[in-house]
């Protein structure tokens, strides 16, 4: 069967080399960033948007080739949607919200992953890896009095001091030393920095070894996650199935105890397992083959994410099981958390100990992630006679048995809390409130409607999100008292970002100044709010802090604390 090539093209870039003197960069850089994947991206953009110039070096002369990540989730979208990548995305993208799976013949599980009437984005999108890259640098090339991208160019060496890095660089145009303030790695799972620094991720590899297939099928099947455990087509193993954009399909299947991993990635091996499950499918139409290779799950991690001034973000920092979609998706919340950090220590509104908390709160998350990603793999590819014997009773037991089926629930990836994050406002009374997000919970979707001048338009809460500090203050009419408006003033004279957004429960006509209004009156509940409350929110959209009745002093105090940890 002939191999096909993905329906995409991309553009190659060549090397450039900057003025130099003596082998040197002329010019000293704020921030250098390494891998210009989907996680270096998403830094540069998210520096940008914060006025942070930025040095992206890349080795490859183009954004990915090939099978890799293919899963977007709703938590990432907001995240793209703020730096102005989202549009991309949500056109191209497929847009899922469950999957099913089956043990033989028999459905056991279909799992709905939340989706209501007050979400803006879809839980999860399938796209492939080289469409997020290409989005994401479409982005980054309108930014590009701020985002300086340096293509076909590797690191070759790292000397990293107290006060910045100097890196040794290679390119086709010849080498040079190139010197920086901060670096931040997102390299890859073989990351240079992190070898350079002699640093090792820990955790688990597992033996189990799964092949995976990209084929082309044109085919009007809908879109969700499938999962087939002891299928007909392939005995003894666990295959998954998603759909992508442009007919492409990702196949990725268990190889069996004792199965060579060589043999099991040739064509004529592949090509019979392939179209012995889309026959199990009832999939008929015509395929070819695109990408085969062969994945092995690890769940490690660097202890910590913060070396001096080298920051560690996406594989370079953890490598994370593909079940559950958490790969780039933790990696894109990397990102988020780091880049509003990083400026506003470059910017000087911060003392660099808020990159501590970066890697707190970050670290902390990957074992949450490894946690859910691991439990996921135990069951996908069973480690032991114990953990097959487990999964074999599961699955028989989940056709009839409804409480049993939470067990093989794929536990898709979805926002991290920090709760124990050191920028945490302190609650003096934790059961003050009854609902709403926690300090360092992100932001539960709401509508709303913005009014502006008289006019109104209809928006949704995460819209409110900005590259500043934020203040939702809740009251009957939008209007908010004098000293917060003095607040506002105060901070926006010492250049720090913030702004103070009223929300209002009922719409008072005679209020010219911008507010929010909860048109559909669930905002108010969700957040357990009544006139007076506070909520503080970080750039990247986690809560600071709540309060019932908060002065602006109190403010003012929360964000000097997370500023100067």
């Amino acid at each position: 069967m002939e191999f096909k090539t993905y329906p995409f093209s991309a553009k190659k870039y060549p090397a450039k080399v900057p003025q130099l003197d003596n082998g040197i960069e002329v010019r000293r850089h704020a921030v250098t960033i390494v891998g210009g994947g989907p996680v270096g991206l998403t830094v540069a953009l998210g520096l940008a948007n914060h006025g942070v110039p930025s040095v992206l070096i890349e080795a490859d002369d183009s954004v990915c080739y090939g099978s890799r990540a293919i899963c977007i989730s709703r938590r990432s979208l907001e995240i793209i949607e703020r730096l102005g990548a989202a549009d991309g995305f949500l056109k191209t993208g497929l847009p899922w919200a469950g999957g099913r799976s089956f043990y033989r013949d028999t459905e056991v599980l279909h799992f709905k992953m939340p989706q209501d009437e007050n979400q803006k984005l879809p839980p999860m999108v399938n796209l492939a890896q080289y469409h997020i890259e290409q989005f994401l640098l479409d982005a980054a090339e309108k930014k590009s009095d701020l985002i300086d991208i340096r293509w076909q160019t590797r690191v070759t060496a790292i000397d990293s001091r107290a006060d910045g890095a100097t890196l040794e660089l290679s390119t086709p145009e010849g080498d040079y030393s190139h010197n920086t303030d901060w670096v931040v790695a997102c390299d890859g799972g073989r990351s240079t920095i992190r070898e350079s620094l002699g640093l090792q991720l820990k955790g688990t590899s597992y033996e189990g070894r799964y092949v995976i297939v990209d084929i082309e099928l044109e085919s009007d099947r809908p879109t969700e996650r499938l999962a087939y455990f002891d299928p007909s087509s392939n005995p003894g193993s666990t295959v998954l199935v998603h759909k992508q954009p442009d007919n492409v399909w990702r196949i990725d299947y268990q190889l069996r105890d004792g199965e060579d991993a060589e043999q099991a990635v040739k064509p004529e091996n592949v090509m019979p397992r392939v179209q012995s499950l889309l026959d199990m499918m009832g999939e008929r139409g015509a395929w070819a083959p695109i990408w085969i290779t062969i994945y092995k799950a690890n769940a490690l991690t660097l202890e910590s994410y913060r070396h001096g001034r080298v920051l560690f973000g996406g594989d370079a920092a953890h490598l994370v099981p593909i079940f559950g979609v958490r790969g780039a998706n933790s990696g894109i919340d990397d990102a988020d958390n780091l880049a509003w950090k990083l400026a506003f220590v470059v910017r000087g509104l911060a003392s660099d100990g808020l990159l501590d908390s970066y890697s707190a709160e970050r670290v902390a998350a990957a074992h949450e992630n490894l946690r859910h990603g691991t439990k996921s793999t135990e069951f996908m590819a069973p480690p032991s006679f114990a953990f097959d014997l487990m999964r074999k009773a599961v699955l028989s037991l989940a056709s009839r048995h409804e409480r049993v089926r939470s067990l093989i629930n794929p536990r898709q990836t979805s926002a991290i809390t920090y709760s124990a994050s050191p920028l945490n406002a302190a609650e003096l009374d934790p059961s003050a409130f009854a609902a709403g997000p926690v300090p360092g919970g992100v932001l539960p979707e709401c509508p709303l409607t913005i009014v502006e001048d008289g006019n109104a338009r209809e928006a949704h809460l995460t819209d409110l999100v900005a590259p500043c500090f934020t203040a939702l203050y809740f009251s009957e009419d939008g209007r908010v008292p004098p000293e917060f408006s003095a607040l506002e003033e105060t901070l926006g004279r010492g250049k720090l970002p913030f702004k103070l957004v009223p929300v209002s429960s009922h719409l008072d006509p005679e209020n010219k100044r911008e507010h929010n209004w909860d048109h559909t009156g669930r905002l108010f509940a969700m957040y357990d709010a009544t006139p007076g409350t506070v909520y503080l929110v970080r750039p990247d959209g986690h809560v600071l802090g709540r309060w019932r009745a908060a002065g602006a002093a109190e403010i003012a105090t929360s964000i000097h604390h997370a500023l100067h940890t």
